[in-house]
């Protein structure tokens, strides 16, 4: 195939390297590899590109932009509008806990642990925020950490926070 005669440059360790950017770096899938070793379009760390607003593969039109995104995503929840019980939960979490670990996966955790306390137990919110952490990271297996279902752990910082949002005298 054609080459490309660009270079894309890349920084690790306070070191600069450069990559040739072949045909096949434009072929699907653009984002590829698992957990520290994902990359976009061969080249880049995922996370290494964001906030990188003109972000495309030097002297050419190619961007890679459009596959990364700066803008976070915002939801506003008014606690006043609505009543809570201790099961009731914020949970905060890392990209450790949410790379790994889908929104149901963790509200299913979540509840498992909170229903296995007193409502009026305050450790079971840190109960639960452990658990979720034992989650993403997995168990050591002879082919490095593995959740569950043998797809590798989180290789991130995990750090969760399982908030309450109601008092134990809201409980119903």
């Amino acid at each position: 195939g054609e080459r490309f005669k660009c270079f894309i440059k890349k920084t690790a360790g306070g070191k600069k390297a450069y990559k040739r950017i072949e045909e096949d770096d434009l072929k699907f899938p653009l984002v590829y590899g698992e957990g520290k070793k994902a990359r976009m379009m061969a080249t880049i760390g995922v996370t290494r590109g964001l906030g990188d607003h003109d972000l495309k593969v030097c002297n050419s039109n190619i961007h890679i932009k459009p596959f990364l995104s700066c803008t976070p995503e915002v939801h506003i929840y008014d606690l006043t509008q609505y009543e809570h019980c201790p099961d009731d939960v914020l949970v905060l979490g890392t990209d450790g806990l949410w790379d790994v670990t889908s929104d149901q996966e963790v509200a299913t955790a979540v509840t498992d642990v909170l229903m296995g306390y007193e409502p009026n137990d305050p450790c079971r919110y840190t109960m639960a925020a452990q658990e979720l952490v034992m989650r993403s990271r997995g168990v050591l297996k002879d082919r490095g950490w593995r959740l569950a279902n043998d797809k590798l752990g989180s290789g991130d910082d995990i750090s969760v926070f399982v908030i309450p949002l109601g008092g134990p005298g809201n409980y119903s």
